[in-house]
């Protein structure tokens, strides 16, 4: 597989945040015990391309409280897991609450002393993130030919931020934004509405643990029945255990095999 450089979605300034002036940082954070990016101002997506493409692309959005993206263990790790069975992933750096220094650790304290305070500063970022989103599936569509990827098995997977942005992308008002297949993974919908989905809506796959941190056990419950509601193919796995953010660590619980469950319904679905 190869790891490509990565690619800007707009041309100059993204619509929105044209005034912001902070940079990006990329750093070990302790708190996540994770390499993180944060203080996202020009939204990416890098490819990473397997050496024999199947058709199948699957956008990546690692998750981190829309203050960080947990690069590698819900980003760069998942897309080389994808690379290695065919599909083209592309990681996606969405635009993120502007932070200090530490985005981790102002996300934490924050956290401990006003969590609705958070959701509703994750709620204000959150469509510009989910902007970004949509030009990434419009972007991987527009030079599916490159990569040779079928532009009608455009894929996206999010993690719990990520996962808020996946529904939304998934409710995309224009059509050529909207994946071909999605999958939530310990996402949070708090304070975002589940309206009746698209017409013509896709396939869904969902994941969590009912002992969440967060308590966001109910949200992908919630996802999975509004689309199981509405007469869609709908997937939940629902661990007893894991805890929130686990991506592709191993803990030695049974919720480290969901990358394999997910491996089996794209296969399922002909999408591996």
């Amino acid at each position: 597989m190869t790891k490509r450089e990565p690619e800007q979605l707009y041309t100059g300034a993204a619509p929105g945040s044209e005034r912001w002036e902070h940079h990006r940082s990329a750093y070990h954070s302790p708190l996540f015990d994770n390499p993180v990016v944060t203080n996202v101002v020009h939204p990416t997506i890098t490819p990473v391309v397997p050496d024999a493409p199947n058709g199948t692309a699957i956008v990546i959005a690692p998750g981190g409280g829309f203050h960080a993206l947990s690069i590698e263990s819900e980003g760069f790790e998942v897309a080389d897991w994808l690379a290695a069975r065919g599909v083209t992933a592309f990681v996606l750096e969405y635009r993120l609450v502007p932070c200090g220094d530490d985005a981790v650790a102002d996300l934490v304290t924050k956290m401990a002393s006003d969590l609705d305070g958070v959701f509703d500063e994750m709620n204000e970022i959150a469509p510009l993130a989910a902007a970004d989103a949509s030009a990434a599936v419009r972007w991987v569509r527009e030079h599916a030919s490159e990569f040779g990827v079928r532009p009608d098995r455009v894929g996206f997977i999010g993690f719990s931020a990520g996962g808020n942005v996946t529904m939304r992308v998934a409710y995309a008002d224009d059509a050529g934004a909207r994946p071909d297949f999605v999958a939530p993974i310990y996402a949070s919908v708090r304070g975002y509405e589940l309206a009746e989905p698209p017409a013509g809506s896709g396939p869904m796959f969902v994941v969590a643990a009912t002992d969440d941190s967060l308590g966001l056990a109910d949200d992908s419950v919630a996802i999975y029945d509004r689309w199981r509601r509405a007469g869609i193919a709908t997937e939940l796995h629902m661990y007893a255990s894991g805890g929130h953010g686990f991506g592709m660590k191993h803990q030695g619980l049974p919720s480290d095999s969901w990358i394999d469950r997910f491996g089996d319904w794209l296969a399922a679905n002909g999408l591996l």
